[in-house]
């Protein structure tokens, strides 16, 4: 996998620790997956330098290259794959020399990285982010982006039928481990995708708390 994008002056950071991040991701992740990752990182930062954003690219790419990690058969547990993605990147990172403020910051940005209306008001890292793969994802804000940049950036990562093969590992996840999609937006993915899934409503919660009204 090539660590430059094919935008002038618009090079993915090549520290060491970056490199090691890419290289895991490319061990533990299909190649779609791989690509939505740089992908997430490319938008983000283009975002980000659009509206004036100053950050730590550093940081930026981390958060972003290892976001999904918790949809990884190596580093699925039982919590949210959010969470569990940042667990095992906030240990990477500090496995790899980084401090502990700055390890907290791309847990921050791989947890939150589907709370919308959250991430966008944490800082510059955490919320490109959640832009860049919100980008990707849903392509919100992607007309903010020349068209032959966007063009650019899937001819060097294609998108390699990322809506059903992302849809088939969140469908998984989801019928795996069903108690970490309550009240989540994965719910609705189990909802649309799971035969016979069932999410406890709002009310059947209230029901089974043992309070009186």
């Amino acid at each position: 996998m090539s660590l430059i994008s094919p935008l002038t002056n618009h090079s993915i950071p090549d520290s060491e620790i970056c490199n090691k991040a890419t290289q895991l991701v490319a061990e533990v992740s299909p190649s779609f997956l791989c690509h939505h990752c740089i992908r997430t990182f490319l938008f983000g930062d283009l975002l980000g330098q659009r509206d004036g954003v100053k950050c730590d690219r550093e940081l930026l790419y981390l958060g972003a290259v290892m976001h999904d990690l918790g949809l990884s058969d190596r580093f699925e547990g039982e919590q949210r794959f959010e969470v569990d993605g940042a667990d095992a990147a906030r240990a990477f990172a500090l496995k790899h020399g980084l401090s502990d403020e700055k390890a907290e910051v791309v847990w921050d940005a791989i947890a939150l990285h589907t709370s919308v209306g959250i991430a966008s008001r944490k800082q510059p890292e955490i919320a490109l982010v959640h832009l860049g793969a919100s980008a990707d994802v849903l392509g919100i804000r992607i007309t903010d982006i020349a068209s032959e940049t966007v063009e650019q950036v899937i001819e060097a990562y294609p998108r390699l039928g990322f809506n059903t093969a992302m849809t088939e590992l969140l469908t998984n996840q989801v019928k795996r481990k069903p108690q970490t999609a309550a009240l989540t937006w994965l719910a609705e993915v189990g909802r649309s995708c799971v035969h016979g899934f069932i999410s406890p409503s709002w009310n059947e919660m209230l029901d089974r708390s043992p309070f009186a009204e």
